[in-house]
């Protein structure tokens, strides 16, 4: 037995008609702030989306208040991804990651092995999320394209650069990529 507030199935269509609640004052109001279910055919509902975090930092002074706003402009985003399979051929691997470089201008070193590499660059993205989902799908594009070996993604990290920077001067992050290219183990 599915349990559904008084008056939704109604709203919703369902057969069966209104319920006893949903003739009630209350039923009424709830109907009333209910969104497109109880809208009249064609009228649009507006749509806004919620920012969160550090996307929090425009002000902007409305009605006398001082209100914040999303400010969904791009940052950049430091990333490494790990990927390993198979042994592969040391010169094709070198040549395909050479062409990814080509192919992908913001790379800035990538390390590998026969059976591993590592790529590092910047990502410029709105949030984290973005970054992280561009990353995830950049080796499978170029993989055609590059000649890429046919490994999988073994590690991913995105940090922003305020984080880069902070690891790197506290002597704990990433080594700083120097020499920019494409480098063996």
């Amino acid at each position: 037995m599915r349990r559904v507030r008084p008056g939704v199935a109604a709203a919703r269509g369902s057969a069966g008609g209104a319920t006893p609640a949903a003739s009630s004052p209350a039923a009424s109001s709830l109907a009333a702030s209910r969104p497109a279910a109880s809208r009249p055919a064609g009228e649009e509902r507006a749509l806004t989306s919620v920012a969160a975090g550090e996307n929090y930092r425009e002000r902007q002074e409305e009605d006398g208040q001082e209100r914040t706003r999303p400010a969904d402009l791009p940052r950049l985003w430091h990333v490494t991804l790990s990927v390993s399979g198979e042994e592969a051929d040391l010169k094709e691997v070198r040549r395909a990651l050479e062409q990814l470089a080509h192919d992908h201008p913001f790379l800035l070193t990538s390390r590998y092995a026969v059976d591993h590499a590592e790529i590092r660059y910047w990502e410029e993205a709105r949030d984290l999320h973005d970054a992280a989902a561009v990353a995830l799908r950049l080796w499978g594009e170029h993989r055609q394209t590059a000649g890429l070996p046919p490994w999988e993604i073994v590690g991913l990290e995105v940090i922003d650069r305020q984080t880069y920077h902070l690891r790197i001067a506290e002597g704990y992050g990433p080594a700083p990529a120097t020499p920019v290219g494409v480098h063996p183990y």
